[in-house]
This record gives structure tokens, sequence and C-alpha cells, in this order.
């Protein structure tokens, strides 16, 4: 696939954010169904459907520039987004090599890699970077090597030990949280970090989950999709940013609902270390304003009965409680059956 960078985008103040017609055909819709209950939903992430995002392990999209433009301006007011506790230094070193090898071999037309043993040569043509380093080295390197690569990819990423029989969240850069910090994550078991989710204890998901990733193997894989909704595009909508975003929620409005609702899908994507044995947990974080949506068919109509028949608890969660009855009205009219 042949990409376009859009010009910078904003996903704060006056919310420039837009999807082009193509981004909106390739975005993930999470639902198959007209209802919604929490489920392990992990596939193989094997290569599929060329240019769709399930083509490469990493998706590298038209909002590019304009995402890592969001994260340098997150890390400089909040360099504490970024974290690596010192035993995981080798998974950060895991994670940089997979990431730079993929995105080369994914897009050459914008990154190139180099390797002569520990010397590698890194350059990032979209942002200008041209890097010599010396693999394992973090000195030869302008920051840390997790920061360095993670700057210049989508998406969230985690980096979870695995010790005792549990993975625990133990390095991360997360500037696009949907609800979520990793100062407040860091160090939290599998199932102490979900355990506000309402409804999957009970049904017994995350200890499926974990037993699944526990068992994951080095080159195999795994993905799913999670969702939410989310007022304006806005990526940073973390705890420490709640002071900015949650009035939003009381502003939706018959006449703006389609313009400022936006359906929030997650990639998640989980692969094994190998030399460290960790997880690699990365959270690529999609955005479609319900005017867009509705411009594909069936999808309105299958998001009118998701909502309407959603649970309250799930509901509630999700932070849509305040404005749930004014979207699923204004879907309604997308439903032949309402």
């Amino acid at each position: 696939m042949s990409i376009q960078f859009s010009p910078k985008e904003t996903y704060r103040e006056n919310f420039s954010f837009r999807n082009s017609p193509d981004a909106i055909q390739r975005f993930p819709f999470p639902f198959n169904e007209d209802s919604y209950l929490y489920s392990v939903n992990i596939e193989p992430a094997n290569s599929k459907d060329p240019g769709s995002i399930y083509e490469h392990w990493f998706d590298i999209d038209e909002h590019y520039l304009s995402e890592m433009a969001e994260r340098a301006l997150v890390l400089d007011k909040d360099p504490g987004r970024y974290l690596v506790m010192p035993h995981m230094q080798p998974a950060a070193w895991d994670a940089l090599q997979m990431l730079m090898e993929n995105l080369s071999r994914d897009y050459p037309q914008w990154f190139e890699l180099d390797q002569d043993g520990q010397h590698w040569h890194w350059r990032n043509k979209a942002l200008g970077i041209d890097q010599r380093f010396i693999f394992g080295d973090a000195s030869t390197l302008p920051c840390e090597p997790l920061e360095f690569i993670t700057r210049q990819v989508q998406g969230d990423f985690a980096l979870l030990d695995q010790r005792d029989n549990d993975l625990f969240m133990d390095a991360g850069m997360v500037t696009s949280p949907a609800d979520w910090s990793l100062a407040f994550d860091a160090g939290m078991s599998f199932k102490q970090w979900h355990t506000p989710v309402p409804m999957a204890n009970q049904m017994g998901v995350f200890d499926r989950a974990l037993k699944y990733l526990l068992a994951m193997q080095t080159g195999q894989p795994v993905r799913r999709l999670n969702w939410t909704l989310t007022i304006n595009p806005r990526l940073d909508s973390s705890p420490e940013t709640f002071h900015e975003w949650g009035s939003d929620r009381g502003t939706v409005t018959p006449d703006n609902v389609g313009q400022r609702v936006h359906l929030r899908v997650e990639l998640q994507f989980m692969a094994r270390l190998p030399r460290s044995n960790g997880l690699m947990f990365s959270i690529r974080t999609y955005l479609i304003s319900m005017d867009e949506l509705v411009t594909q068919p069936g999808w309105g109509c299958r998001l009118h009965r998701v909502l309407r028949d959603l649970p309250d608890p799930i509901a509630d969660y999700k932070g849509m409680t305040r404005y749930r009855q004014t979207l699923v009205e204004w879907l309604s009219h997308f439903d032949p059956d309402a």
C-alpha cells in the first residue's frame, strides 16, 4: 500500500483530525453481530487483506505525522508517560529490534535499517531521522531505546514482564490511552490492571486470556480489537488530563452528535520478545466520527443495535451514560427496523 500522509492534524483544541475516504473504508469496525459482550476474541496476527490494518504487524497510515507530533507534545508536557524499569532494558532493546525490522521490511519507502553485527544504521525518511548506533549501547542513541523507537511508531506500547505465572506492566510508552494511566498501572499484574472492567471477571474472560498469553511462543503474535466511544477526536484521554476532557461528555446534543461522538477502536497486538521473554502489547488506536461511520453501509444500523442493547454496567464503564440515549436516537435513523 502506498501511504499518502495527511497534513498535520490536531487531536486537541480545534480538533482538525479527519479521515479520508480510504481511511474510512479501512477503519476496523469491531462488530460482527447486533449485540456485544466481552470475549477473549484473540486471533493469530497473520498478514491478510492487503491494504487493510491487518496486512502488517504494525500499521502506518495517513495520520502518521499527526500522531507523532501529538506524542511529542504529550511527552513535552508529561515525560512520565514513558517508563522502563531497570530489569526491562533487555525487553526495550527487543522491542526496538522488532519494530525497526518490521517497519523497514513492510514500509521500505519510509524506513531503512542496515545491520552490521551490533552496528546499526536506522533511517526514518518521514521524520528526517538518520541514526547510527550500537545495538545494546544506549549511550549511542539520543534517548533510551524504547523511547527512541516509540516516538516513531503509531500506537501505545506496554512491555510486560513474565514471572510468577503472571504478567506485569513494567515498561511502556503510553500517550494516547482510553482512560487509563501507565504511571498508575506500572508494576501491576495482568488481573490487577483489568480489575475496573465490569462483568468480564465473572465471565472468566481474563483467566482465559492470561492463560493464553503466558503460553505464547516467539514468532506467533496474536491480535484482538477493543472499542469505546470518545467525544471529539482526542487521543490523549488519560486520567492525568481528565480535567481537560471529562466535561466533554455533557456537551453532546442531537445537533452535534454526528460530528463530536467518535467510535474509538484499538487494534491490540501481542508478541513474545525473544531475548527477554517478555511480551510486547501494542495498542493502535483508530478514531472515526459518527458522520464518517454512517457513510459505510450497515455500520450505523449495527452500532445502533449494539448501543441500544448494551448492558448498563458496560455502558457506564465506557463512559457513555450521559450521552448514550442521544446517540442511540440519532443512530436509529440508520436502522430500518427502529
